[in-house]
């Protein structure tokens, strides 16, 4: 494994990834782990009502929950399509929609009161999506958000993006850039990084897994605690990806292939820990 660079400072002695899951396991219990869910636990596909998580990420992360503090998915999906896909795993907290949605360890869902009055325009764009975007691009209604993708039509990516953008203006929403994919989102102060730099404030270490520019945030969360607490052990892990992935490699401490990679990488990781 390649060196990490910990914190906004190289470390005095780098550490690679055995070492920092060591020291992880000497602080395990107040340890967070947090995964993005799309390109991270789970392969992109074109269809993205078609997605299914690594069967090996998923039963590593079943067995790392009762080890560490805290596990975490935090994505751009809404709620119950997570609880959906990963069976009822017990023990991991829920945060859809870039965290206007949360539910923990099993419980029901809440919802970011000021997102609530969004809903019926979000219903509208959607609707309205399907009515003047040209064949070929996938309109995603996630009650909160509307994502328009165009993976399976890459040519169609400017003028996606150019509709998109010129909604968002007219209705006062805000734009999240992905993977061949343009979110439209209600103007909340919810995203990846504030949900990790609230639930880390008590714990003494996180590692952060993601593919996408979103996941960013999340890695300077994470780089922010670092440097306001020496003893704290923020680990960024880029899993790679052909569209946003140099971007998001570069503001990594290191990089997985595939979320089959990561799979592996976590049970690697089971052995370090008690």
């Amino acid at each position: 494994m390649p060196p990490l660079n910990l914190g906004n400072q190289p470390p005095k002695t780098p550490l690679n990834a055995d070492q920092a899951w060591r020291i992880t396991a000497s602080r395990a219990a107040g340890t967070v782990l947090f995964f993005d869910f799309d390109g991270t636990l789970a392969p992109v596909d074109d269809d993205p009502t078609a997605v299914r998580p690594a069967p090996k990420a998923l039963a590593a992360i079943e067995a790392l929950a009762p080890v560490v503090q805290r596990v975490a998915i935090v994505s751009a999906r809404p709620v119950e399509f997570l609880r959906d896909q990963l069976g009822g795993l017990a023990g991991v907290d829920l945060y859809g929609l870039y965290g206007l949605e949360h539910s923990h360890s099993g419980g029901e869902t809440v919802t970011e009161p000021a997102a609530l009055p969004w809903v019926p325009t979000m219903a509208e764009l959607a609707d309205l999506a399907r009515a003047e975007l040209p064949p070929g691009t996938l309109v995603e209604f996630k009650r909160l958000s509307v994502a328009l993708h165009w993976r399976t039509a890459p040519q169609l990516g400017s003028t996606v993006q150019q509709w998109g953008q010129a909604q968002a203006d007219r209705l006062g929403l805000r734009v999240q850039a992905g993977r061949m994919v343009l979110e439209l989102k209600p103007p909340v102060d919810r995203d990846k990084g504030m949900v990790i730099g609230e639930a880390i404030k008590d714990a003494t270490g996180a590692w952060y897994f993601g593919d996408d520019v979103s996941d960013i945030k999340a890695f300077a969360a994470l780089r922010a605690r670092a440097a306001a607490d020496p003893d704290f052990l923020g680990v960024c892990v880029a899993v790679a990806n052909p569209e946003t992935g140099q971007e998001v490699a570069t503001a990594a401490d290191l990089t997985i292939e595939s979320p089959a990679a990561l799979g592996d990488f976590l049970t690697q990781a089971l052995t370090h820990l008690p």
